[in-house]
């Protein structure tokens, strides 16, 4: 599976768990006819929503992306194409994570109205990795894919040749913006 699709999907999953989960928390507090949860919840959810704003506002990759793209392993043949085994191998943990936190939904909301605003605030700050990634494998001429590994085990990338993206010098105008 490509990197970029893999950090896309990422992305969509984590918002919809952010979603789900908050479902489920207003179910809970509704229940118990609790609007001060209701209420504080929202709070939270924006919260985590403008935080995760503010640190996925940068185009660059990640620190810990960077990372993972710099120490990727150089091939000249593509790996098998597995999404799902890759998925689930890296995202097991977004999984196990809502679901332990919407089956107490109904005895403790408190419980998936917190995990909402956590699973919300990643999905915002991941939101433009997958760009910055692609923008770098255009520059490089590369492609980046997952490696199978275990999936107790960090991620590993495979660096395979791909397009490199030229583009045309950009001239001024008179005024000097460029047309």
């Amino acid at each position: 599976m490509r990197f970029v699709d893999f950090l896309r999907t990422a992305v969509v999953l984590f918002g919809g768990a952010g979603t789900a989960l908050a479902v489920v928390a207003v179910a809970g507090a509704a229940g118990d006819d609790d609007l001060t949860l209701v209420y504080l919840a929202a709070g939270w959810w924006t919260l985590a929503a403008l935080i995760g704003l503010w640190i996925g506002r940068s185009p660059r990759a990640a620190a810990g992306i960077a990372r993972l793209l710099a120490d990727a392993r150089r091939s000249t043949s593509l790996p098998e194409v597995e999404p799902g085994t890759v998925l689930f191998n890296r995202l097991w943990p977004l999984a196990v994570f809502t679901v332990v936190a919407g089956a107490v939904a109904f005895l403790v909301p408190q419980v998936p109205a917190i995990a909402a605003g956590y699973a919300i605030l990643m999905a915002l700050a991941w939101r433009k990795q997958s760009s910055a990634v692609e923008a770098i494998e255009g520059r490089d001429g590369v492609q980046f894919y997952f490696e199978r590994s275990s999936p107790f085990k960090g991620p590993r990338l495979l660096r395979t040749p791909g397009f490199r993206k030229i583009e045309p010098p950009v001239e001024p105008t008179r005024d000097g913006v460029p047309s």
